[in-house]
């Protein structure tokens, strides 16, 4: 039996690259921080300073859920990686906007947009290597130039068509043939 031409890591079961195995890591952390912004909105928005923002944390706390949710089942992660980098910056802009509100929480206000700034920077590096991983236009390119099209190698073709029977006349269908009218006609004239 040939040996597998599959590169080692596309192992059974999906991809085991560190770029998968990260995407993987944010799906679980994005269903974490997701169930935690759905279920505390008013304890995240008050120790950060958005106070009034709880729906719009609750919001963002659904979409967290559901884009970890397609992170872990989809078979191409990184469109939702990509995803959680413009939720990313939904989430700045929110946090940002902490600022204005509340004096008193403005350290806790900044250690927030710091994380929410580390978390960007990882889910950007992930999204970017799951892309140039799986290729794009420009990167994937395959390499044929090892390949001879007879799976058994072109020895093993050579006089393979000898011991083939061409029948009589392989251009015209048997039933278009001028011997079948002719029997047809006999048959049809000898029954009137």
């Amino acid at each position: 039996m040939p040996s597998s031409l599959v590169p080692r890591t596309a192992l059974r079961g999906g991809s085991q690259s560190s770029h998968d195995k990260l995407a993987k890591t944010l799906g679980y952390f994005s269903i974490a921080l997701g169930a935690t912004e759905l279920l505390a909105p008013r304890a995240l928005c008050r120790a950060i300073g958005l106070n009034g923002l709880e729906p719009v944390v609750r919001a963002y706390g659904a979409r967290e859920v559901a884009t970890g949710v397609a992170i872990l089942t989809s078979h191409d992660p990184a469109p939702w990686i990509w995803a959680r980098v413009a939720g990313d910056m939904a989430d700045i802009a929110t946090v940002a906007t902490g600022f204005q509100q509340d004096d008193a929480k403005r350290d806790n206000n900044v250690l927030a947009l710091a994380a929410l700034a580390a978390v960007t920077a990882i889910d950007v590096v992930c999204a970017s290597g799951l892309s140039s991983e799986k290729g794009g236009r420009k990167t994937a390119l395959t390499d044929y130039s090892r390949r001879s099209g007879f799976p058994q190698g072109p020895q093993s073709a050579r006089g393979a068509a000898r011991n083939f029977k061409v029948p009589a006349d392989m251009r015209v269908p048997e039933l278009l043939r001028p011997e079948h009218f002719q029997r047809n006609r006999k048959t049809s004239s000898g029954s009137q």
